[in-house]
């Protein structure tokens, strides 16, 4: 068998598709691994546990039910493979996808494990690349919620302005009411 047989090919799309954003970190769940690795997830499960040590929380961690609430909903019912999930899965940062490698010591697993980390590093490098970009954007935003609350301040003086001029119309075209002097209107 040769070198080119032996190579493994997955879509970079295919894996971006499959990093999540949970606890404000892009992790990869571990059927999604799993299944680009070749392997059961709890293989992949089975091989983590044993090696629990190399995997501290920013590795990886478990997900809370309500995250997993929280995650499935965002899918609907388009999918009933992740719908179907009843256990919290494993869930692992690229620190974490490094480690694997040295876990799972397949060669597609290693092959796959590479592929996976350069995607990673794409994105932290368009993160880093494009942050101006977002920090501006932020800046904009920031403004405009400055703008909508003077912009509110405003309307608020008017209507206090639109009350106060009908108070006074209201005062002038009132009946006069009392005792009137004979001579006087």
């Amino acid at each position: 068998m040769d070198e080119a047989d032996n190579k493994v090919v997955i879509p970079e799309e295919t894996v971006i598709s499959k990093i999540y954003l949970i606890r404000g970190k892009r992790v990869m769940l571990d059927m999604d691994l799993a299944d680009i690795y070749g392997v059961e997830t709890k293989q992949l499960k089975r091989a983590v546990k044993r090696n629990i040590e190399r995997f501290p929380e920013d590795f990886m961690f478990e997900m809370t039910k309500e995250e997993l609430q929280n995650w499935r909903s965002q899918f609907g019912t388009s999918n009933r493979e992740k719908m179907g999930l009843r256990i919290p899965p494993f869930v692992f940062t690229d620190y974490g996808v490094l480690m694997l490698s040295s876990v799972l010591n397949s060669h597609r697993a290693v092959q796959a494990n590479m592929l996976i980390i350069r995607v990673f590093a794409k994105m932290r490098e368009m993160l880093l690349t494009h942050k101006e970009l977002f920090l501006e954007i932020e800046q904009v935003k920031n403004q405009l919620t400055d703008h909508d609350n003077k912009f509110l301040l405003i309307f608020e003086y008017l209507k206090q302005f639109e009350q106060a001029k009908q108070q006074q119309l209201e005062q002038e075209n009132r009946k006069q009411i009392g005792y009137k002097a004979p001579g006087k209107k």
